[in-house]
C-alpha cells in the first residue's frame, strides 16, 4: 500500500496579537485575497481557512472578495475548517462558552457557505481542557487538530483516541512541526517529515506563511507541484482535516488518550488579570440575564431581545481569542479587548435591568414608610445567602440619631445590619442593609425595609483579646491574628481544616515573559506581605491618626467583617474577612496596589489535609490536578479533598484561573508583573533594557474569594452551584412597584440538590427556548423539570459529568431532548 500524505495548507492568522484588530483585519482580506488567486491559478490546491471573524471582516470590508470565497468553496477549491467563531483558549472559558463558539461559527458557516466542518482546530490554543471532548463529540465533530502543549509526556501517539469525562471519544492529531512554515521552505518540512516517519502509511503536514497572515506562496506551490511529481513512493496530495480524518478511520482502532492536554505557558493563567476578571464577569451577566430574559419573554412580559444578546455574545467571543484572553498580546490591544468588554457589559445590563422590571410586575405597592427591595433569583433552584442593596431614605435626617433598617419579608423579620454605604456623605441619608433570607427558584422575592431610630449607630462588639479576634458560632470558628492580619484558625462543624498563617499574600520570583515559555511552576519565594504598622496604616488608608491594621469594620446579626492592610515593597494590600453569623462559608476580600516588576502575587492557604488531592472546575467536568507544586489552570473553584478522612476544603473565585498545590499547602495566583508581548528569544534580553517600558496588572485590582469546609461528599455535591450562585449572583434592586399586573409564580425548577442549569436562552434560529443541564459530581444523577405555567414536569437523568441540552416549545407545552448545537 502506497504511503499517502496529507498537506493542510493554511495561514494562521491572529486577529489581535503584536497588534490591535484593524491590523488583523487588513491583514485577513489581504491575506484571503492572495488564497483565492492561488486557488483559482493552481488546479488541484486547496486552502483551508477557519475563524468566523475574519469572514465577517472580509464580508464587511471586501464584499467582492467574499462572494468570490464562496464560489471557491462551492467548486471545493476552499475549504471552510474548523467551524468555531474564533480560536479562544480552551482552559479558561467555560463549557457554556465553548458551546457558543461552535454554536455561532457552525450557524455563520452553514449560512454563508452550506458548509459545516467535522473537524476542530484549534492550532495555537496553550492547552486543552478535557471537558472539550463530550462538546465535540455533541457537536458533531468526530475529530480535532491541536499543536501544543508542544510537548507532553504521556501521549500515546501523534493520532489517538480522546476520551472525555463522560467517555465520549473523538480522534486527536498533534500537530508535528509546527501549524505553518516560513516562505520558500514548505518542501524541506514536507521531506523532513517523510525521513522521520519511513513506515508511517499515513501523515498530515501543515504549511504555509502564518502569525500574521500570509498563507501559501508561489514559490512554495511551485517546489510541492515538482517534489509530487518525483515522489513516486508516495502519493502527496493537497487536502483538508476531514479527508486526513477518513483515512485514518479505516486504519483500525487508535490508541485511547484520557485526560486534558495541559500544561503549557503556566504564567497564561494570570498574565493580564483585569482581562481575565472581565471577561468572567461578562460571561456571568450574559448567561444570567439570558435566564431573566426567557422567564420574562415566555411569561408574555417582553419580547426577548435577540439582537442585543447576540452582539454582547460576539463580544464575550472575542475577548476568548487565545492572545487576549491569555494575556499576551501587546498593551493597546489589552485596552481595546477590554473597552469590547465594557460594550458587552453596557449591552447586557442594560437588558437586564428590562427583565428585571418585567418581573417586578404583580409586586404589591409599598406601604407607607417602607422601603422594598426586590431581588430575582435566576437559578432553578433556591438559593440562601447574604443579600445587599443600598437605598435612599425618603429625606435626609439632620439630627444626631441613626436609621436603622430593619428587613422583613411579609411580616417575618430577617438577620439584617446597616453596613458603611458607599457613599461618603456623612449624613443619616444613604443606606446599605445586609440581610440574610432565602429566594426562591426562579422568581421575583420581595423583602421591605423598615426604619427603627436609634440614638446612635450601633459599634463592633467583637473586641481583640491576646492579639487575636476570635469569632465563633455553633458551627464556625475563625481566628484572625491581630499581629500578623491573617488567619491563623478555620474550624467548620467542629473539624479544624487550616493551618496557622492562611490567606498570606506571598511574592514569588518571576520574569518579563507573559507566556513563562521556561518553567512550569512559580515556587520561588521572595517575600512576603506583612502587616502595616498604626502610622502606615493611617497613612494607606487616608485617615487622620493612628489607625490600628487589623480592625472590626461591621459587626451585626448577619456577619462580623474584619479588615487588615499589609504591604510589601511598593505594593499595598487591604485584605477583609466577612465571617458569617449562620454557615461555615467565608468571604475573603482583597484589595492589591501593585507596583512590583517580575514578581508574582500568590495567596497561601495551608491546610490540614496534607495528604489531600486537588481537584479545579474546568469546561463540564471536573480536573484532578497537579499536587507537587505545579502550575495549574482551573474555573470557578478548586478543592483540597481527603476521601479516607471524608474532609474536603473548597474555594471559590470571581475570576482568577491559576494556582499550586503541594503537602496541603494551596496557593492561588493573583497577578504577575510581565512585560507586555515579551517574547524570549536565545540568549537576548527579554526586553529592551535602554528605556521605561510598562508592565501589566500595575496599579489596583480586586479580588473575592469564598472559602468553605466540611464532609467530602457534601462540599463535592454543593460547590458547583455555590460556584455558580456567587459568579451569577441573584440581582438585587430597591424599586417601588406599581401595584399592577398579576404576581409571577416560579417559572422553572429542578429537584435535585447538584444539577446544573448552564443555559436557558432563546434557541439561534426560531422562537423555541433552548435549557441545558450538567452533572457537575461526576457520580450522575436525577432530576425533575418544572415549567409549572406551562404544564411541564418531565424526569431528567445525566450520568456523572454529562451535558444535556432541551428545545422547549411553549406553544405546545413540549420539552424535548435536543443537540448541542440545536439543529
Amino acid at each position: 500500500m502506497k504511503k499517502k500524505l496529507h498537506l493542510l495548507s493554511n495561514a494562521h492568522l491572529d486577529p489581535v496579537w503584536q497588534w490591535e484588530w484593524e491590523e488583523g483585519a487588513a491583514a485577513a482580506v489581504s491575506t484571503f485575497r492572495a488564497a483565492a488567486e492561488f486557488c483559482e491559478e493552481n488546479e488541484g490546491y486547496i486552502f483551508n481557512h477557519n475563524e468566523v471573524i475574519l469572514y465577517q471582516w472580509v464580508e464587511e470590508y471586501e464584499p467582492a472578495l467574499f462572494r468570490r470565497i464562496q464560489r471557491l468553496v462551492q467548486a471545493g477549491k476552499w475549504h471552510i475548517m474548523g467551524g468555531w467563531y474564533l480560536q479562544p483558549d480552551c482552559n479558561m472559558i467555560s463549557g457554556e462558552s465553548f458551546v457558543r463558539q461552535i454554536l455561532l461559527g457552525k450557524a455563520y458557516f452553514r449560512a454563508k457557505f452550506g458548509a459545516e466542518p467535522t473537524t476542530a482546530i484549534n492550532f495555537d490554543s496553550f492547552g486543552h481542557t478535557r471537558g472539550l471532548v463530550q462538546i465535540l463529540a455533541q457537536a458533531g465533530y468526530d475529530s480535532y487538530i491541536f499543536m501544543r502543549p508542544d510537548e507532553m509526556e504521556g501521549l500515546p501517539a501523534g493520532d489517538f483516541s480522546w476520551e472525555g469525562y463522560n467517555g465520549s471519544r473523538v480522534m486527536a492529531h498533534k500537530i508535528e512541526g509546527g501549524y505553518n512554515s516560513l516562505m520558500g521552505k514548505t518542501r524541506g518540512k514536507i521531506e523532513q517529515w517523510l525521513a522521520d516517519h519511513p513506515q508511517q502509511q499515513t501523515g498530515l503536514v501543515l504549511w504555509g506563511v502564518g502569525n500574521h497572515g500570509g498563507g501559501p506562496s508561489r514559490v512554495d506551490l511551485a517546489q510541492i507541484a515538482q517534489l509530487m511529481q518525483e515522489r513516486e513512493d508516495v502519493e502527496i496530495v493537497h487536502s483538508t482535516p476531514e479527508r486526513y480524518f477518513a483515512e485514518l478511520a479505516l486504519q483500525g482502532e487508535l490508541p485511547v488518550y484520557a485526560g486534558d492536554l495541559n500544561p503549557r505557558f503556566v504564567g497564561c493563567y494570570t498574565s493580564m488579570i483585569r482581562m481575565k476578571q472581565q471577561h468572567r464577569l461578562l460571561e456571568n451577566e450574559l448567561f444570567m440575564t439570558e435566564k431573566m430574559l426567557s422567564a420574562a419573554a415566555l411569561q408574555g412580559l417582553l419580547a426577548y431581545p435577540a439582537a442585543g444578546l447576540q452582539e454582547a455574545l460576539q463580544d464575550l467571543l472575542t475577548a476568548q481569542f487565545h492572545d487576549i484572553l491569555p494575556g499576551t498580546a501587546v498593551q493597546n490591544a489589552e485596552e481595546a479587548s477590554l473597552r469590547q468588554i465594557s460594550h458587552g457589559l453596557e449591552t447586557v445590563a442594560r437588558l437586564k435591568v428590562r427583565a428585571f422590571f418585567a418581573l417586578a410586575a404583580g409586586q404589591p405597592k409599598a406601604a407607607l414608610k417602607e422601603y422594598p427591595v426586590l431581588i430575582y433569583n435566576p437559578h432553578p433552584y433556591a438559593v440562601t445567602g447574604v443579600f445587599e442593596c443600598e437605598f435612599m431614605l425618603e429625606d435626609q435626617n439632620w439630627n444626631e440619631e441613626f436609621s436603622m433598617p430593619v428587613v422583613y419579608q411579609g411580616e417575618d423579620r430577617l438577620p439584617c445590619q446597616p453596613e458603611k454605604e458607599r457613599s461618603n456623605i456623612p449624613l443619616d441619608w444613604r443606606k446599605r442593609v445586609a440581610f440574610t433570607a432565602e429566594l426562591a427558584p426562579s422568581s421575583m422575592n420581595r423583602f421591605d425595609c423598615r426604619m427603627e431610630m436609634l440614638p446612635v449607630k450601633p459599634l463592633p462588639q467583637l473586641a481583640e483579646q491576646d492579639g487575636c479576634f476570635r469569632f465563633e458560632t455553633a458551627d464556625l470558628r475563625v481566628v484572625i491574628n491581630a499581629r500578623t492580619g491573617l488567619m491563623d484558625e478555620y474550624t467548620a462543624g467542629g473539624r479544624s481544616l487550616l493551618r496557622k498563617g492562611a490567606f498570606a499574600p506571598l511574592v514569588m520570583n518571576d520574569n518579563e515573559d507573559p507566556w513563562r515559555m521556561d518553567t512550569d511552576r512559580f515556587d520561588q519565594l521572595e517575600g512576603a506581605f506583612t502587616l502595616m504598622n498604626a502610622e502606615h496604616s493611617a497613612l494607606f488608608s487616608g485617615v487622620k491618626q493612628p489607625l490600628p491594621a487589623v480592625r472590626v469594620v461591621e459587626d451585626g446579626e448577619v456577619r462580623t467583617v474584619i479588615e487588615a492592610v499589609l504591604s510589601y515593597g511598593s505594593s499595598s494590600i487591604c485584605q477583609t474577612y466577612k465571617l458569617p453569623k449562620q454557615g461555615t462559608e467565608v468571604e475573603i476580600e482583597l484589595r492589591v496596589y501593585w507596583n512590583e516588576k517580575d514578581k508574582m502575587l500568590k495567596l497561601s492557604i495551608p491546610t490540614v489535609l496534607a495528604q489531600g488531592d486537588f481537584f479545579g472546575q474546568t469546561a463540564f467536568g471536573v480536573q484532578p490536578l497537579d499536587r507537587e507544586g505545579r502550575e495549574t489552570v482551573a474555573q470557578k473553584w478548586v478543592s483540597i479533598e481527603d476521601a479516607a478522612q471524608n474532609l474536603a476544603v473548597t474555594c471559590i473565585n470571581n475570576g482568577i484561573h491559576g494556582g499550586d498545590f503541594r503537602r496541603g499547602e494551596l496557593r492561588l495566583s493573583l497577578l504577575r508583573s510581565a512585560g507586555y508581548c515579551a517574547h524570549p528569544i536565545g540568549d537576548r534580553p527579554i526586553m529592551a533594557q535602554d528605556r521605561f517600558l510598562p508592565r501589566m496588572d500595575q496599579g489596583e485590582r480586586s479580588y473575592s474569594f469564598w472559602l468553605n469546609g466540611g464532609a467530602q461528599t457534601e462540599r463535592r455535591q454543593s460547590v458547583d452551584r455555590e460556584a455558580l450562585v456567587h459568579n451569577e449572583r441573584p440581582y438585587a434592586l430597591s424599586f417601588f412597584p406599581s401595584g399592577e399586573g398579576e404576581t409571577l409564580a416560579p417559572l422553572l425548577m429542578l429537584a435535585d440538590d447538584s444539577i446544573q442549569l448552564s443555559a436557558f436562552k432563546q434557541e439561534q434560529q426560531g422562537e423555541n427556548y433552548i435549557l441545558r443541564l450538567f452533572e457537575p459530581t461526576g457520580l450522575g444523577g436525577t432530576t425533575t423539570v418544572s415549567l409549572p405555567s406551562l404544564g411541564i414536569r418531565r424526569e431528567v437523568s445525566l450520568n456523572g459529568y454529562e451535558v444535556k441540552t432541551y428545545r422547549l416549545r411553549p406553544a405546545s407545552g413540549v420539552l424535548e431532548e435536543a443537540p448541542l448545537c440545536e439543529g
